[in-house]
């Protein structure tokens, strides 16, 4: 599920009176649930719950592993939506090979309206990108592989 799903979910429980929905759809169930306020408009916490899934393989391309086990993933620190660019003209932050330095921005992750640079805390080559621009993260999932230098 991603964020405009949620909000149109958040859009029928107030369009319909309802303090409580719950939704299972590709192995993630939401609750959603309003508290009890004497504000009207006003709602509580939203409670968003993922049931365990079956366990997979490692976010990282068989590929990548061969290249060097000395390699890095630098993983999303937050759900969002993962841009490459700071604008959809402009050219990505990072290229595949590119050297980068400690501190510098390697893409931009949109959450709840607000743009949120992600810097690299190494110095290295991009080995792999591995999340497609504009497509939907969560946390810990791993973005960017990195041969550390």
């Amino acid at each position: 599920m991603n964020i405009k799903e949620i909000k149109e979910m958040i859009s029928l429980m107030n369009e319909n009176g309802l303090v409580e929905l719950e939704v299972e759809k590709d192995g993630m169930r939401i609750r959603l649930k309003k508290t009890a306020s004497g504000i009207e408009g006003v709602s509580g916490p939203i409670v968003i719950e993922r049931q365990a899934q079956p366990a997979k393989a490692s976010f990282v391309p068989e590929p990548a592993k061969e290249a060097s086990s000395k390699n890095v993933e630098i993983k999303a620190p937050m759900v969002g939506t993962f841009y490459r660019a700071p604008a959809p003209e402009a050219p990505p932050y990072v290229e595949i090979g590119q050297v980068i330095e400690a501190g510098q921005v390697l893409c931009i992750i949109e959450a709840m309206k607000l743009m949120n640079e992600i810097k690299s805390e190494i110095k290295g080559r991009i080995v792999e990108v591995l999340v497609e621009n504009a497509e939907p993260v969560e946390f810990g999932q791993s973005m960017f592989i990195v041969e550390p230098l």
